[in-house]
């Protein structure tokens, strides 16, 4: 019986591998039959054989000149994208000051409770999450979605976090297309089952708002994300007249997904080196003691003074970017680059990675040294020194930086001003399991478990 079922499963396999043999085949004929036709960027093939991955700081320095352009696909809508260029995001995160504030502010009275006063070790990435998460739900919603009298916010919370599992998950239909359709391991089932209460929630969440404008109740102190995507209006051409609820919906839910993840990977690894090298962690909170008055709490102000706080996140993104391979990018186009030929439709991956930890570019580039950023001339991650893009380069590097660069400081210098931190089972920092796990984002495989012990109590 055992052989039978085995010569079954190598029969399936030989048919599998025959087919996309011969998919693959047509697919090759059609881009010959159609050279010279324009064609838009479409969402690159997951486990497709026809890609690159550039991992060294020419690549991203030549890309950057190319004629045709390596433009990254909208896998779900290019709604954010187009709203943002009617919409001038600095100033309005700077209007939302006081809720980043509020929303850090929370996060450490969670830390508070949940140790105990420093008796109980927490998972740290929790609460980070929790934080991101609340802070999205104010920028898109103008509400706290983690409330504890807000029950569609708890769902809303569940079901968001439900959805980020899945779609790191492993599926085998993205090696073997011909499987896609059978959803062998319930992933696209399980992945609707749990959208669908989502869209049901943020679409209350438009209906009461188109209502609450429609009866001119609305004010200018509380125009959000959301406002700005209702309000859309497009010239009809290049641009849709208006987005539909559908669109609304898909970007919002990718703005929870892509903002959450990357914020909480960020500062669990922030944490963890510091936790792993105890000297930068001492160096870290004797600055912030000093620049922050005693019994005061950390505020944005005062950030711009935390030279070393600004290091250790820009070393932790050297080290540990929360998109390894950025957001996959395909030639529009067949092109050259540094004397290789890169045909057309071919998916390219930015391996930042192996950029921030290459030797010929940084010394000693395992270290966990955030003095390398205190030189002068230092690189920065605003995508114009190509050893070091975290968030990309160009028009289509991440949207979120201005918001990323305003909550990474404050969350990680918050949580240092008020705690002392250890671990809970006097584990030498040097044998901390430092090992990586891909997911949305490269996330640390090992928990982050500590004890928070509240300075000065």
């Amino acid at each position: 019986m055992d052989y039978q079922l085995l010569g079954l499963v190598i029969c399936l396999l030989v048919w599998a591998v025959l087919v996309i043999r011969k998919e693959r085949c047509h697919e090759s004929a059609r881009r010959h039959a159609s050279v010279g036709h324009k064609k838009t960027a479409s969402p690159p093939p997951c486990g497709g054989a026809t890609s690159v991955t550039a991992g060294a700081k020419a690549v991203a320095v030549g890309g950057q000149h190319l004629p045709t352009g390596l433009a990254p696909p909208r896998v779900i809508c290019e709604a954010g994208s187009r709203a943002w260029t009617h919409h001038d995001p600095v100033a309005r995160l700077d209007a939302y000051r006081g809720v980043r504030s509020r929303c850090i502010d929370r996060m450490v009275q969670f830390i508070k409770d949940a140790s105990a006063s420093g008796t109980v070790a927490i998972d740290v990435r929790r609460f980070f999450f929790l934080m991101s998460f609340n802070l999205i739900g104010n920028l898109v919603f103008s509400k706290d979605l983690l409330d504890p009298n807000s029950e569609k916010g708890g769902e809303f919370f569940c079901h968001t976090e439900k959805i980020m599992e899945l779609v790191a998950k492993p599926n085998v239909a993205d090696f073997l297309p011909i499987l896609r359709r059978f959803d062998l391991q319930g992933i696209k089932r399980e992945t609707h089952f749990h959208m669908k209460p989502v869209f049901e929630i943020t679409g209350g969440f438009i209906r009461e708002r188109m209502e609450t404008t429609a009866g001119g109740c609305a004010e200018e102190k509380s125009r959000d994300y959301m406002d700005v995507l209702l309000e859309f209006r497009g010239d009809g051409a290049e641009q849709p007249l208006s987005f539909s609820s559908t669109s609304i919906n898909t970007t919002i839910l990718e703005m929870f997904i892509a903002g959450t993840d990357t914020t909480t990977t960020t500062l669990e690894w922030a944490m963890a080196e510091l936790l792993h090298n105890p000297r930068t962690l001492q160096k870290l909170q004797a600055e912030l003691r000093i620049v922050v008055k005693l019994n005061q709490k950390l505020e944005e102000k005062h950030v711009e003074n935390l030279p070393y706080l600004k290091a250790v996140i820009k070393e932790t993104l050297r080290l540990h970017p929360p998109l390894p391979f950025l957001v996959p990018h395909r030639a529009m186009d067949s092109c050259d680059m540094l004397g290789y030929h890169i045909p057309k439709e071919t998916q390219i991956l930015v391996n930042v990675r192996a950029i921030g930890r290459d030797p010929q570019i940084w010394e000693t580039p395992l270290e966990f040294k955030p003095e390398r950023f205190l030189k002068p001339n230092i690189v920065d991650y605003k995508g114009h020194h190509f050893e070091f893009i975290p968030f990309g380069s160009g028009r289509r590097m991440c949207p979120a930086v201005p918001l990323a660069s305003r909550v990474l400081p404050m969350a990680l210098g918050s949580i240092l001003l008020a705690f002392d931190w250890i671990f809970a089972d006097k584990m030498d920092p040097l044998e901390m399991d430092m090992s990586e796990q891909m997911g949305i984002t490269l996330r640390k495989a090992i928990l982050l478990k500590a004890v928070a012990i509240p300075h000065n109590e």
